[in-house]
C-alpha cells in the first residue's frame, strides 16, 4: 500500500490517496478543491481505479472536490451521518464560506459507524467516532501500517477549532483521550492539516490536550 499526502484547495487541506497497485484500487481521505487534478496521474502511472471517497467529516474545505472526483471515477463515498446536512446540503455552509467558492452536494452511498471495520484496498481499517471539532468527525485507523487519518480533531501540536456550529471542546477533549491517545503510542497521525504526527508525541506534549 503507498501513501500520497495532496494537500489542496483554498487552504491547502490535505488530501490522503491510498492506493494497491497489485490489486489496482485505491481509495481517497477527503477531497478538498482541485484534487482531483493532483489524483488522476498518480491513478493512472499505478493503473489503479479509485473505489470509494471516505470523508474524515463535512466541512467545506474537505468536502468542496467531492463531486468532482465522484463524477469522475464512480467512488463510492462513506461518511458519518452526524454530518450529513453539510455534505449533501451544503449550502448550509455558505456563510462561513469565502468570495468564489462553490460547494457541490455529494450523494454518500455508506454512513459509517464507530467500530466498523473498512477494508476496500485488502488493507482493514477500524472507523472511530471522534465529535468535537463537528459532530460527525471520524478517524480511520489502518491496524498493519499504524496509520490513524483523524480530519481535524488532532493537529501537531494542536486541535480542531470548536467556535464553529457543532463544535464542543469537551467532546474533542474526550475523543481525543479515548479515541485517538489509546491507539499504540507509534501510531502515526496524519490530519487534515499541517505535518503528521505520532499518537506518543502528542500525548507528551500536545499543549491542549495533554495526557490524562
Amino acid at each position: 500500500m503507498n501513501l500520497y499526502v495532496l494537500p489542496a484547495g483554498p487552504i491547502q487541506t490535505n488530501a490522503y490517496l491510498l492506493t494497491a497497485p497489485e490489486r489496482g484500487e485505491a481509495v481517497l481521505i477527503d477531497a478538498p478543491g482541485g484534487v482531483w487534478a493532483l489524483v488522476k496521474p498518480i491513478l493512472d502511472q499505478e493503473k489503479c481505479r479509485l473505489v470509494e471517497l471516505w470523508l474524515t467529516h463535512g466541512h467545506w474545505d474537505h468536502t468542496q472536490g467531492a463531486a468532482e472526483v465522484v463524477r469522475a471515477t464512480g467512488a463510492k463515498v462513506r461518511a458519518h451521518v452526524d454530518d450529513r446536512a453539510m455534505i449533501e446540503t451544503p449550502e448550509v455552509m455558505s456563510r462561513f464560506l469565502g468570495s468564489g467558492i462553490t460547494l457541490e452536494p455529494v450523494k454518500v452511498d455508506h454512513w459509517v459507524q464507530p467500530g466498523e471495520r473498512l477494508g476496500a484496498i485488502g488493507a482493514p481499517a477500524e472507523v472511530r467516532h471522534v465529535p468535537g471539532h463537528c459532530p460527525g468527525n471520524v478517524l480511520f485507523y489502518f491496524f498493519d501500517a499504524k496509520w490513524a487519518f483523524v480530519g481535524d480533531a488532532l493537529f501537531n501540536g494542536s486541535v480542531g477549532r470548536t467556535d464553529l456550529p457543532g463544535g464542543d471542546f469537551k467532546k474533542l477533549e474526550n475523543s481525543i483521550r479515548q479515541q485517538i491517545y489509546t491507539l499504540p503510542p507509534e501510531t502515526i497521525v496524519y490530519a487534515g492539516h499541517g505535518l503528521k504526527t505520532t499518537v506518543g508525541a502528542e500525548m507528551a506534549g500536545n499543549p491542549y490536550v495533554p495526557a490524562a
